[in-house]
């Protein structure tokens, strides 16, 4: 895989060079934008609402916050009090100890950004007007321009039901006792979650009979051959059965007995890892020739505005979006950029003419687990050429803490105050103004 190892460093660098320059720019603008923005009353202040606070929602608000002209300000509304880091999931649903880690408080959000330009509020939209939200909790929220980042719904373990960091440590820690406990364990979908829970559980619990069950001819079906048929040998050298073309019918309390190629079999623990569903239905009633019938995506044009010329001053991106992009938290980066752009050229009075071009060997490419260990890299270039490289010395805690500091997380205020006994629940309360 050497040559794997030069193209895919060509490949990134091609990107990766002109994006840390475009970063180190922003940087330079938001210090410049701390001491140019006046903070003004509430009541004078126009607003973006951002509605999701995954990837695509928190880079979206930390950018509008530094770029914002006086006068306006950024809501993030947001239902979890913190950011669930979705790529650790899978991990820590198997090991114990971690799981406090995948959800990441957002006191980062308004950092490097002046005061009173950026909120987030803690709650749910149950309804989108023209130019007002509803929310769970009965407020309403005026905006003059909309952005709904609020990505796509996962059956449990891809997801907690909980909306706090507490409740979802309680899920992470009873699926860990399940997988314990059980001693054949089927996984549903031969995706990158499916993949990646199956050969954490076997690498894990070697004496467990796991096995890895998939709708299609091949596993990893969505990306090019080599990351399939890759993914299958490490499923075998690992001990986990693979089951293609395999459709069964799931008893409903995720155990039982399974057809699968014509032979029962009986398992002690099912888990699902498919049915990604876009959360799309907010604007069901306001727009509803927005949403793909076929997908149930926001159909969007390339300025990253919905399809709706009725409109025009709402946006959508991420995985609840219909970009042509790849559904990869690195797309949803460069289309945050785009709806920044766009929305500043609108305040000002402009037309938004900034468009989404996706990079697919960049913004599509995929960092996988496949056993405790073992990470995977890969790409595809626009013309076919796929890149596949492996670390076999990848740190069990998949790097959690550092991705922390990422999104602007103390990690050492965290673990400092817990060694000194003082609870930790300030770090995940709204920052609003009244």
């Amino acid at each position: 895989m050497g040559l794997d190892k030069i193209r895919f460093f060509f490949q990134i660098s091609s990107w990766v060079f002109p994006y840390l320059f475009s970063v180190l720019n922003q940087r330079i603008w938001a210090n410049i934008h701390r001491y140019t923005y006046k903070p003004l009353p509430a009541s004078q202040l126009k607003s973006v609402v951002v509605v999701g606070g995954s990837f695509a929602g928190f880079q979206l608000a930390q950018r509008l916050s530094r770029t914002l002209p006086t006068g306006w300000r950024v809501t993030l509304v947001e239902k979890n009090s913190h950011l669930n880091y979705l790529f650790a999931f899978p991990r820590f649903c198997v090991l114990r100890g971690y799981e406090k880690w995948a959800f990441i408080p957002y006191m980062g959000l308004g950092k490097g950004a002046p005061e009173g330009i950026i909120e987030r509020r803690q709650d749910d939209v149950v309804a989108v007007k023209k130019n007002r939200l509803v929310l769970k909790s009965g407020k309403k929220l005026e905006y003059e321009y909309l952005v709904i980042a609020t990505g796509t719904s996962f059956a449990p373990p891809s997801k907690v039901v909980s909306t706090s960091h507490t409740g979802g440590q309680k899920e992470f820690q009873d699926m860990q006792q399940k997988i314990q406990d059980a001693k054949r364990i089927a996984v549903i979908g031969g995706g990158g979650v499916g993949s990646q829970m199956a050969s954490d559980i076997k690498d894990a619990y070697r004496d467990k009979d796991v096995a890895l069950i998939h709708s299609r001819d091949r596993l990893m079906h969505t990306f090019g051959k080599r990351l399939g048929a890759y993914t299958l040998a490490r499923m075998q050298e690992l001990g986990v059965r693979v089951f293609l073309n395999s459709r069964p019918s799931m008893p409903a309390d995720r155990k039982g007995v399974m057809n699968l190629h014509g032979k029962e079999e009986t398992f002690d623990l099912i888990i699902p890892c498919t049915s990604k569903q876009p959360n799309s239905s907010i604007l069901s009633t306001l727009s509803p020739s927005s949403i793909s019938p076929s997908t149930s995506r926001i159909l969007v044009r390339p300025t990253l505005q919905v399809l709706d010329p009725k409109l025009p001053h709402i946006f959508a991106l991420g995985d609840v979006a219909e970009t042509q992009g790849p559904k990869m938290a690195r797309a949803a980066n460069f289309q945050a950029e785009v709806i920044v752009q766009n929305v500043l050229s609108l305040v000002k009075g402009q037309t938004a003419q900034k468009v989404y071009k996706p990079n697919m060997a960049f913004e599509g490419a995929i960092k996988m687990t496949l056993g405790l260990r073992q990470v995977v890299m890969y790409s595809q270039s626009d013309n076919g050429t796929e890149t596949l490289t492996v670390n076999d010395n990848y740190p069990v805690d998949i790097g959690i803490k550092r991705q922390w500091g990422m999104f602007g997380a103390s990690v050492e205020g965290m673990e400092g105050d817990e060694k000194k006994g003082r609870r930790t629940d300030a770090y995940f309360v709204e920052t609003k103004r009244p």
